[in-house]
């Protein structure tokens, strides 16, 4: 995993370990060498791990669309800041930057990053890892919410378990290592596929 996608929130949120999750994950990405593929914001969680990662030297690539450059919430200290046209540039570019996706807490827009990743792992366009960076369980409801589409039979156990979960970031970014990809199929020919 050399190009980690991070998705976090804009906003810091209420709960100071979100902070501190995000400072310890940059510092790692920083260490292990690996580039850290963001959103491109100064601001929240978002510039918070940029600049830990920056502060220990490692490399930065934001990708932001220009709407969001021009309201002067872009990071100016970035190792390369790319300003797309809209969102969905922006999550095309993401995905073809990295080789590995983390969620931290964040909005409907971490929301929605991860479960389009999510989505085309599904859908067999990819195979890269998928982490959520669990901090103080704060995306415990959500996970309950995949068992329970498991346990009513909307999703297949084999897909629920594309999104690993922990805690901690040394936790989380070992199960990313050892992750090992479904079978490469056809989802669309298989109709018991959910």
């Amino acid at each position: 995993m050399k190009s980690i996608v991070v998705f976090c929130g804009s906003s810091s949120g209420n709960d100071p370990e979100f902070l501190l999750s995000a400072k310890q994950l940059g510092t790692t990405i920083a260490a292990r060498k690996a580039r850290l593929i963001y959103g491109g914001a100064k601001v929240g969680l978002m510039g918070c791990i940029a600049d830990a990662v920056l502060a220990k030297g490692g490399e930065v690539i934001g990708i932001l669309p220009r709407f969001l450059s021009i309201k002067e919430v872009a990071h100016e200290g970035l190792t390369q800041l790319l300003i797309v046209e809209n969102m969905h540039e922006r999550k095309t570019k993401m995905f073809e930057l990295g080789d590995a996706f983390i969620a931290m807490p964040g909005g409907f827009g971490t929301l929605e990053e991860l479960f389009e990743v999510v989505t085309w792992a599904q859908l067999g366009l990819h195979q890269k890892p998928i982490g959520v960076l669990n901090v103080n369980g704060f995306y415990d409801p959500l996970m309950a919410q995949l068992d329970q589409m498991v346990s009513k039979g909307l999703l297949k156990q084999s897909n629920r378990n594309l999104v690993m979960i922990d805690g901690t970031v040394d936790g989380l970014l070992a199960k990313m290592e050892v992750y090992i990809p479904l079978p490469e199929k056809k989802w669309i020919s298989d109709l018991d596929q959910v």
